[in-house]
Order: structure tokens, then C-alpha cells, then sequence
């Protein structure tokens, strides 16, 4: 299977995001790709409320879902959306963190709602609190589709083991990890951490991200990491999208999957135990 990731500077006009998603897009079905990711928030990268409000829509309404369902059924590719920023119409005004698997017909075929929120101080400058913008999900997602079982997740959920290690004993043989993570927890801990989940559970793991400045009308503009990743399931990086917006292209072999958990199979191995 040929995947693309599609690394994205998305700003906070869903309009002009669009634009260049569909180019990538296009780009990577004609470089012969099977299914093609994009970063989290693809549509609309914000740290102002006031503008997320004026920006986003519902779900029923947002053009670049609907654009991407109909790219999809015309080229003939599936996309994994890694996430849209959403309206929800929760009394508080929270918004939604959606990530959408779109079938070579167009159809959406899953959804996950992020389930933890990047609520951290990173420096005394750098402070996120995902919670106040949006409601976390509630349930685990996995997708049995004609190029494999793919397991959904979204950035922060990266520092939750026991996410993954459900999604693979459920079946998922690719794990998504599409994100916007900071620079500074990105050099730290971005690859390791990657590597370590693809390991872990025997998973290729793929990672399209955000990266570099951010355009924002409205706020202060957020900086991004980049690097888009793809790890094989012994934890060997296939790919490294680096520091600039593209398309980073990726053959994969699913053989590898049982490959590894034959040599190690610690999916088979939980015991229970009394906690500490």
C-alpha cells in the first residue's frame, strides 16, 4: 500500500486552508497513493476563540469535509482527515477535535473525537488549555478497510499507551497519529514517542502534522514542528517529512505487522495485577 502524509502550515481561514489541502491532494493521487493523511486541525489552526467561532462550522455544514469526500470519490483514494476543528452545539460552546476516514466513494466510513485534551504549561510563555475550547471524546475508534485495520487517534493522545495497545488488540495494524505538536515538546519527544507505540504494538504508525508559523488574523499565531512520520512495526523510521509543508510518501507491507508480533508477541502477554 502507498500512503501520502500531507504536512500542512493551516491557518485560521478554512478557505484559504482548503485551497492548498486539495492541491496536496491531488498531488499525491497522481503520485500513486492508495490513501492519503492529512494533520490535525487541517482546516483551521486558531488560539483565538473569537475567530474559531466566526470560522468554524457544524459538521453537517464544513466545506472542507465535504470537499474532501468529493475529492476522494473522484480520484479514487481514500483520505484519513486527521482532524477538523467543529462546532457542536454543546451548551458550553466547546467545539469538537473530529477526525473523519473517508472511503474511495466518498463516504465517511469513521469518526473519532480526540480524547485527551493538551492541557500542559510548556514554558512560562507557552501555555495550552485544550479543554476550555473543546469536549473530549469518549470512545476508541478502529476501521477494518480494504488496506488495513486502521487504528484513530489524535496528537496529545500520543502520550497515552493504553489507547494503543487497545487499538491493536482490537485488530488495528496502522495506527494514525495525526498532529500539531509544539516545537518544543516536537524535538523532545516527538520521535521517540512514535517509535515507542509502533513498538509497543507491532503497528505501523503514521504521523501527518502541522508545521511552522501559522497564519492568524486574529491572536497570536502558534508554531508548529512538523517532521511527519512513518514507522515501520519493529520501530524504524520509513519516512521524516522534515521542517516544510508537503507530501511525504510511504510504501507499506502489512506482511510486517505479523512479521513483528510473531518475534514478539507482547499483545498475547497482559497478565493481571494488583496496583501499586
Amino acid at each position: 500500500m502507498k500512503a501520502a502524509l500531507l504536512q500542512l502550515t493551516s491557518g485560521d481561514d478554512p478557505a484559504v486552508n482548503l485551497v492548498r489541502t486539495l492541491d496536496l491532494v491531488r498531488q499525491a493521487a497522481q503520485s500513486g497513493a492508495e490513501i492519503i493523511l492529512t494533520p490535525e486541525v487541517t482546516n483551521c489552526v486558531s488560539s483565538s476563540r473569537a475567530q474559531q467561532n466566526a470560522a468554524l462550522q457544524l459538521e453537517a455544514d464544513d466545506q472542507t469535509l465535504a470537499a474532501l469526500r468529493a475529492e476522494a470519490k473522484v480520484l479514487g483514494v481514500w483520505i484519513s482527515i486527521g482532524s477538523l476543528a467543529l462546532k457542536t452545539g454543546d451548551p458550553d460552546g466547546r467545539f469538537a477535535n473530529r477526525s473523519f476516514l473517508i472511503s474511495d466513494q466518498g463516504d465517511v466510513i469513521a469518526r473519532y473525537d480526540k480524547i485527551h485534551m493538551f492541557d500542559v504549561d510548556v514554558s512560562a510563555t507557552e501555555v495550552y488549555r485544550e479543554s476550555a475550547g473543546y469536549r473530549p471524546g469518549t470512545r476508541a475508534v478502529i476501521a477494518d478497510t480494504p488496506l488495513g485495520v486502521l487504528g484513530l487517534s489524535i496528537c496529545y493522545d500520543l502520550r497515552f499507551a493504553y489507547l494503543y495497545r487497545d487499538l491493536a488488540q482490537a485488530g488495528a495494524q496502522i495506527l494514525l497519529v495525526p498532529s500539531a505538536f509544539s516545537v518544543v515538546t516536537g524535538a523532545a519527544h516527538w520521535e521517540p514517542l512514535l517509535r515507542a507505540r509502533a513498538i509497543e504494538t507491532g503497528c505501523f504508525v503514521l504521523a501527518a502534522a502541522q508545521t511552522g508559523v501559522h497564519p492568524a488574523s486574529r491572536g497570536a499565531p502558534r508554531e508548529t514542528y512538523g517532521h511527519s512520520l512513518a514507522v515501520d512495526p519493529w520501530g524504524n523510521v520509513l519516512a521524516d517529512g522534515g521542517a516544510a509543508p508537503g507530501i511525504t510518501m510511504v510504501d507499506l507491507d502489512l506482511t510486517a505487522v505479523s512479521d513483528a508480533r510473531k518475534r514478539i508477541a507482547a499483545l498475547d502477554h497482559d497478565r493481571d495485577y494488583a496496583g501499586p
